[in-house]
């Protein structure tokens, strides 16, 4: 009896430690990690445009009169929106006040198409020029249904680059849509809210160095 308890102990002891043996084995595969984190990592995005710390900048957003006739103030709000990024995210910047230049392209129609215009008037080192090609809050073929969207274009200006021609640099299009839904005053004024605050985060992560989510 003792020596089959002994011979059955032993076995038992061998196939334990086969067995944590090929656990260990196995170990680098995260076996025990849960499915939806098996596969995630961090990946570092450089930014597109990396001058600006320590600098000066002016922000112009351009829109047309169909947009600012519903929207008549969309070129500050989102203006404001994206400097209070870049204010967050980089290093000793310093932004010429939304309100002044929305105000002085009221007042010089003109110049609200000449980013060199701009960033002499206010003296700046640089001058982040966007272009709204699309902007939707409601869904135009269906105003009772909300869609929000807006795809712009981005260029930065390098006043110091030449002071008779300004170096110009083109960054990628900035495009973000948000999840449709029915339509009401409430609903209307919280899509807006956040299509600017992602708007306005996307447009400022090109400026600096940021890392998202990347699934393997």
């Amino acid at each position: 009896m003792t020596r089959m308890y002994a011979g059955g102990n032993y076995r038992w002891m061998r196939r334990t430690a086969l067995a944590a043996g090929i656990l260990g084995l196995l170990g680098g595969c995260n076996i025990f990690m849960p499915l939806f984190l098996m596969g995630q990592h961090k990946e570092r995005i450089p930014a597109e445009f990396d001058k600006l710390p320590g600098s000066s900048a002016t922000i112009a957003v351009w829109a047309d009169q169909e947009t600012l006739f519903d929207y008549p103030y969309v070129r500050m709000e989102l203006s404001l929106h994206i400097a209070d990024q870049l204010s967050a995210h980089v290093k000793d910047l310093k932004i010429t006040d939304g309100r002044i230049v929305e105000d002085y392209m009221q007042r010089h129609l003109a110049n609200a198409v000449d980013p060199v215009t701009l960033g002499r008037k206010f003296k700046t080192d640089y001058v982040i020029y966007l272009e709204l090609l699309d902007f939707q809050i409601r869904d135009p073929n269906s105003p009772d249904f909300l869609e929000p969207i807006i795809r712009a274009t981005v260029h930065v200006y390098d006043m110091k680059a030449d002071p008779d021609e300004p170096k110009m640099v083109e960054l990628s299009d900035v495009e973000v849509k948000q999840q449709g839904q029915l339509f009401n005053e409430t609903s209307a004024q919280i899509a807006r809210k956040s299509l600017y605050e992602e708007f306005a985060a996307t447009v400022a992560q090109k400026f600096y160095e940021h890392k998202v989510e990347m699934m393997k």
